[in-house]
This record gives structure tokens, C-alpha cells and sequence, in this order.
């Protein structure tokens, strides 16, 4: 009769290695695609020029008024326009983005306007964001679903998110922006991520016949 014993500890091998390149499979994905993304942001920003200006998106600026002085958060924040402007109208600002490129030059930025802002790398599909340690979040033109849930829990009570990027409607006009329909919000979509918060503003609309976004400001309630 055949010792089937000794197959044992080879079989377990096997079935050891069969595990280990299944979840390889899973993991490596996301970090070639994080790494894409940085490479590829790295590349575009790696100019002297600002390739978005220098000026703060024309959202805020109109609304920097209704949002609660303390501390900022600016997501994907580039080279740093939006979170200058922030810190210049009295603000502690943390900016976030995956470029190390983007982020130089919004320290740099920081420096030519005489404000302070604390400037990090970070990759928003796996960084997680401080509960309860925001009075605001900025976000302008970056669209991560599943992070949503983590900008409400990073609020404080009574704190308010500010947000505006790209519709669904900006592709099918032809318009200048992003083409993957997973960056781009359905109609009335942005509205929905956030009902459970207090609406303060919101609008969907051409602007200027230049782009197609959805704007928001809302308020966490106590």
C-alpha cells in the first residue's frame, strides 16, 4: 500500500505557494496603479511653470467667506493654489497630494506668498484621513468615491466640506477634463454622497461653455 505521508509535506508546499501568488495577484494591482498615478503626476508637475495658475479655484474664493475658520484640509491639493489661498484668509492648513513634484511646489508657492501650510505626500486610496479634525475639507477636482465616507468622519461637528469637480455632462459636450466616466459625477450624484450632511450650497451647470461641474458646500451638524 502506497505511504501517502510523505506527499503530505510537498502537497502543503504547493499548496502554500498557490496562496501566496493568489493574493499577490490582488495586491499588486493597486500598488502598480498608485505608483502609475505618482509617476504620471510626478511627470506632469515637473515644470517651472504652474500648470493650473496660481489663482484659487473661483468656487472658493466667491464662498471663503461661509466656510469656519480653523484647521483645512485640502485633498489632492496639486501645486497648491486652492490651500494657499485657504491659509492666506486665516486658516491652519494640511495639503495632501501623491506627487512629490506637486507638493514641492506648494511649499514653494507657500514661500512667495509669506504663509505656512503643511504639505505631505500621500496616496488617497490607502491613506486614511484623522477623525474629527477638520473645521474644513476642501476638495476641487478629484473625484475618489469610496473616500467620502472618511471626509464626514474627519470633520469636526459643524465643520463643512467644500467640493466641486466634473459631471458626466463635460465629456458628452466635448469639453476640456478627464474622459473616464469613473471620474466623473452622475447627475445630482455629488447631492447624494453628502444628504446626510446639512446642504448649505449646490448647483449643476455649464460654466463659461468651459466645463460642466457639480459645487458643493455642506455642513456637518453637531
Amino acid at each position: 500500500m502506497r505511504n501517502y505521508k510523505k506527499y503530505i509535506p510537498y502537497y502543503c508546499s504547493f499548496l502554500y505557494i498557490i496562496i501566496f501568488y493568489t493574493l499577490l495577484s490582488h495586491v499588486l494591482p493597486v500598488s502598480f496603479a498608485g505608483e502609475k498615478d505618482k509617476i504620471f503626476w510626478d511627470k506632469k508637475y515637473e515644470t517651472e511653470a504652474y500648470i493650473f495658475g496660481k489663482e484659487p479655484v473661483e468656487f472658493l474664493r466667491e464662498h471663503i467667506d461661509l466656510l469656519p475658520r480653523g484647521k483645512a484640509l485640502d485633498i489632492a491639493m496639486g501645486e497648491g493654489r486652492n490651500a494657499i489661498f485657504l491659509a492666506k484668509n486665516g486658516f491652519s492648513v494640511d495639503g495632501c497630494d501623491i506627487s512629490e513634484s506637486a507638493i514641492k511646489k506648494a511649499l514653494g508657492l507657500a514661500i512667495e506668498n509669506n504663509v505656512k501650510i503643511h504639505a505631505f505626500v500621500a496616496d488617497l486610496e490607502t491613506y486614511k484621513l484623522p477623525k474629527d479634525t477638520y473645521d474644513v475639507i476642501a476638495c476641487f477636482y478629484y473625484l475618489q468615491r469610496d473616500m467620502v465616507p472618511q471626509m464626514k468622519e474627519a470633520l469636526k461637528p459643524g465643520g463643512m466640506i467644500i467640493y466641486e469637480t466634473y459631471t458626466l455632462e463635460n465629456c458628452e459636450l466635448g469639453l476640456e477634463g478627464p474622459k473616464n466616466k469613473d471620474y466623473l459625477l452622475k447627475p445630482n450624484e455629488l447631492l447624494d454622497l453628502f444628504k446626510d450632511l446639512k446642504i448649505i450650497y449646490y448647483r449643476e451647470l455649464v460654466l463659461n461653455n468651459k466645463k460642466a461641474v457639480a459645487s458643493l458646500i455642506a455642513k456637518k451638524l453637531p
